[in-house]
């Protein structure tokens, strides 16, 4: 008897084992299907392409009054439909997470077929503006599905109420090969000016508007920097494309749901989170798309020239008011934009799009031969491998307009760090390489508004 025992035990831990296996079995052909499957449109991606639970490409952009206010935006797989932030003052320990204040997220379901030569592959992009903040305090935000699943810890900084220095970056055209060759430009950036409080893309952040593998390879180039650095996005050409063959350019796709940016309803429509101002410290920058609508920006930029009380004023959209490249001329903005600069004395413009290096101001006209005293200066910058000719001839042809050349550069990859610090702005240009390039110093006497270039 008991040897029938010892088999029917026998019998069921087989039996026992076998369905194990099977379920493990069934369970890893489920897992399978779901990261590789053709259903789910895994195929030809590569790993920091797919989306998963857990957040990724998360970015920082202004919407809202910098001293009181941020907003993050991030990406899940479609598993993840209820995303929340969290943030709190930071301290020198982890205890902070206690005091956490929770923000429910806006979802938005995103389907990157809408592009033929994307995956067919839906992802959720989540956003959240954090508000009632207190100025000049250092924040640890993380955004996760408020369960289980979360970012790491990320801090930045608000703005001060009142007038403070303030370093920012700005990068002309990443565009091409941005994983394989900006990485180190954004990177340098980083180890140079750790502390600046945002970044400007002045357009052609990455070549094909539509395409997700390049906005993959731009947030993978920046990784933890774009969640840190709060990002002023300036839409280039390149991120507008037909969708279709049929179909006329279109924004790219990702472009709204991917940053959470400001909404001026006095434009139409199609400008919409392409066109926006940010006051930072005593500073307003003006962000145009110089891709459409030209004429309404016009009446835009005048009005928000004509109501600024900031000390500074700084300009930047993609097309370069005094082209420095072969070819290129954006004869609308020096026709109707530069009276408008000139007018409202603005100290800075800066451009990409052109892929080199050009530096250069217009002088206040006057009897005497010097040239230092100046309305505004302009900058083309490039900081991608894709590199142009620069025109001399086109360069000083620009002289009748009043614009005078004071430095310019070829086939480098550049990123500029700007600070304001009292009545003085001082622009330095370095190379990947972490040199630096080109210097100028603004000095400005707020009273009467003059300025001397140094």
């Amino acid at each position: 008897m008991r040897f029938f025992q010892k088999i029917d035990k026998k019998f069921y831990m087989l039996i026992f084992l076998s369905l194990v296996l099977i379920a493990c079995k069934n369970e890893h052909s489920h897992d399978h299907d779901h990261h590789h499957g053709h259903s789910h449109g895994h195929e030809g991606l590569r790993h920091w392409e797919i989306p998963s639970q857990d957040p990724d490409r998360i970015i920082l952009t202004f919407n809202g009054d910098p001293t009181t206010s941020r907003a993050v935006t991030w990406r899940t797989d479609t598993t993840v439909t209820k995303a929340v932030a969290q943030i709190a003052i930071a301290t020198k320990n982890s205890g902070f997470e206690d005091d956490a204040k929770t923000v429910e997220a806006k979802t938005e379901n995103f389907d990157l077929g809408l592009y033929k030569s994307n995956a067919s592959l839906k992802v959720h992009y989540h956003s959240v503006t954090f508000e009632d903040l207190q100025p000049d305090e250092l924040y640890a935000y993380r955004v996760g599905d408020g369960e289980d699943i979360w970012s790491e810890w990320i801090q930045f900084k608000t703005a001060k109420a009142e007038y403070a220095p303030t370093t920012f970056v700005y990068f002309g055209d990443a565009q091409n090969d941005v994983l394989s060759h900006w990485s180190r430009v954004i990177r340098m950036a980083y180890q140079t000016a750790p502390e600046a409080s945002f970044v400007v893309h002045a357009g052609d952040l990455i070549n094909s508007a539509h395409v997700d593998q390049e906005w993959a390879e731009w947030y993978k180039a920046g990784g933890f920097i774009h969640s840190q650095w709060t990002a002023i996005p300036v839409v280039g050409n390149h991120e507008f494309r037909p969708l279709g063959e049929e179909e006329s350019r279109q924004l790219a796709i990702q472009w709204r749901p991917q940053f959470t940016l400001p909404v001026e309803n006095s434009l139409p429509n199609n400008l919409h989170e392409t066109v926006y101002t940010t006051d930072y410290q005593d500073i307003r920058i003006i962000a145009v798309n110089s891709n459409a609508n030209l004429e309404e920006q016009t009446a835009y930029i005048e009005e928000q020239l004509k109501s600024s009380t900031a000390k500074w004023n700084i300009i930047t959209c993609h097309h370069s008011v005094f082209s420095p490249a072969k070819g290129r001329d954006f004869e609308f903005a020096r026709k109707n934009w530069k009276p408008l600069l000139d007018k409202y004395n603005v100290d800075l413009v800066l451009n990409g799009h052109d892929h080199t290096y050009a530096r250069g101001h217009v002088p206040l006209r006057t009897t005497s031969e010097d040239n230092s005293e100046m309305t505004t200066m302009y900058v083309t910058s490039v900081s991608g491998p894709k590199q142009y000719e620069l025109d001399e001839e086109q360069m000083k042809a620009y002289e009748k307009d009043g614009y005078s050349l004071d430095k310019a550069g070829e086939q480098t990859q550049f990123f500029q760090v700007i600070t304001v610090e009292d009545n003085t702005l001082t622009y330095v240009a370095y190379t990947a390489i972490g040199d630096e390039y080109d210097r100028a110093v603004i000095v400005k006497n707020f009273e009467t508004g003059k300025k001397v270039l140094k």
